[in-house]
């Protein structure tokens, strides 16, 4: 979309205000509210910020301003806000795209999958929790009778939750997403909702908005919209399951899919190299997709009330089995099950891309699949077969993911460094805020303990 046709399209939709939005390395929208009136210089100039009040963006307070650059691709109005419409912006220093900007930086990644003439497309499933805040400052969920032992598909939960449900699909359709899918998960108060899938830049795109919508929409109604993967110890956590697949950037050919799989699985050996540098990288690149303390309080085999976590343990992969890392739903098609809802998919999926596309370079293979459940498979079976398991904090996984050559490559470098030293440094401080701190739980546990 030219900028001409931008503008053309702005009028069209009577859109009197634009957010100029980028996120930050955590994922948080950031944005500026432009009138349209002041749209040229939005377009030739972009919207200036101070990027180290932004977050973390590898700024300093001494830095210069940093300038978002919309992409005219982006453009969507917003059928909450009728009058307001979003563009997704590239921040930019002194001219320059700069390096510490998680849409760069997937940017760059798909550019250089595109030289392979590759594309990456991607679905995600949108989990989050509908909560409610007591007067005593605890959370439950947004309907108190939603109580079951096993709430997942619950048709009672889902025709409470109706009107909330159908005004995001709606909004959805409105913006040209394409909902397919709505329902009650695993935990009380958690629901699920779906789009079609795009290209990785079209996906990221549209998870940070429809995250904006899902907070807006829950504010009016005095409730909270969480994507924090564990909000409750004893109910199943909020995942963020990606779908991957190469594609012809020449001839827009799906290239994951094979009826002649000797495995049976309906997949490419190219989907199996991919598979192979997933599950190869998997220990450092989990530090990017759980990138939070709490995120690993999700994975691992211990089940919640519900009886399954639904989030894997190992970096493992299978057919149509929800005990894997990466599991086969269908041909042609890949899901990895370890993102949870507080990935940022701009690095989400530029981790994703630099570990298949390694398995692809060296043409990898991810061995026969697994058909066992892995959530009661004994340990010492697990080892015997050389499955590794996954990293069991964000400590760990940090140490995995700076030690990632590939990775580290992946997602490149700037003015102070590789960026993965500068995710890692912000994680371990963000690790040692959070474990530093004396919980009731501990207290509960240990004040009269010896």
């Amino acid at each position: 979309m030219t900028s001409d046709e931008l503008k053309a399209r702005i009028a069209d939709d009577g859109v009197e205000f634009i957010y100029a939005m980028f996120v930050e390395m955590h994922g948080k929208p950031c944005a500026k509210l432009v009138p349209v009136t002041a749209i040229d210089d939005l377009l030739d100039v972009g919207a200036g910020f101070a990027g180290f009040a932004a977050g973390p963006l590898s700024q300093t307070p001494a830095d210069p301003d940093i300038l978002a650059i919309p992409d005219p691709a982006s453009y969507v109005r917003l059928p909450w806000q009728p009058n307001v419409a979003a563009l997704q912006c590239d921040p930019t220093v002194e001219g320059e795209e700069w390096p510490y900007a998680p849409r760069v930086i997937l940017k760059r990644a798909l550019a250089r999958a595109a030289e392979q003439d590759l594309v990456l497309k991607a679905g995600v499933e949108v989990e989050y929790s509908l909560l409610a805040r007591e007067a005593d400052g605890s959370l439950r969920p947004a309907d108190e009778r939603d109580t079951s032992a096993l709430p997942c598909y619950d048709a009672r939960g889902l025709t409470t939750a109706l009107d909330h449900l159908t005004t995001v699909s709606r909004h959805m359709d409105a913006m040209g997403w394409g909902n397919y899918a709505n329902d009650h998960e695993d935990a009380n108060g958690q629901f699920e909702q779906n789009f079609g899938y795009a290209g990785a830049l079209t996906t990221s795109d549209r998870l940070i908005v429809l995250r904006l919508m899902l907070h807006t929409l829950a504010r009016r109604r005095d409730l909270y919209a969480t994507f924090m993967p564990k909000p409750f110890a004893d109910k199943t956590g909020n995942g963020l399951h990606t779908h991957l697949s190469l594609w012809s950037a020449g001839t827009d050919e799906p290239l994951f899919h094979d009826d002649d799989d000797p495995r049976g699985l309906g997949l490419s050996g190219l989907a199996y190299q991919f598979t192979a540098g997933i599950l190869d990288h998997a220990a450092g690149l989990t530090a990017v997709v759980c990138p939070t303390v709490n995120s690993f309080k999700r994975i691992g085999v211990g089940p919640p009330d519900s009886g399954a976590t639904w989030a894997p343990a190992y970096a493992a992969y299978g057919g149509n089995n929800r005990t894997q890392m990466i599991r086969v739903p269908e041909g042609g098609r890949i899901e990895c099950r370890i993102p949870d809802g507080s990935a940022n998919p701009y690095l989400a999926f530029t981790a994703l891309l630099a570990a298949g596309l390694d398995g692809v370079a060296r043409g990898a293979d991810p061995g026969d699949p697994n058909v066992d459940n892995l959530y009661t498979l004994p340990i010492d079976e697990v080892r015997a077969r050389g499955i590794e398991a996954l990293p069991p904090t964000l400590l760990h996984a940090c140490d995995r993911l700076v030690d990632d050559d590939v990775l580290r490559a992946g997602f490149g470098t700037g003015r102070d460094g590789d960026y993965v030293d500068y995710f890692a440094e912000v994680k371990r401080a963000e690790f040692r805020a959070v474990t530093d701190q004396v919980s009731p739980g501990e207290v509960d546990r240990y004040l009269t303990l010896m």
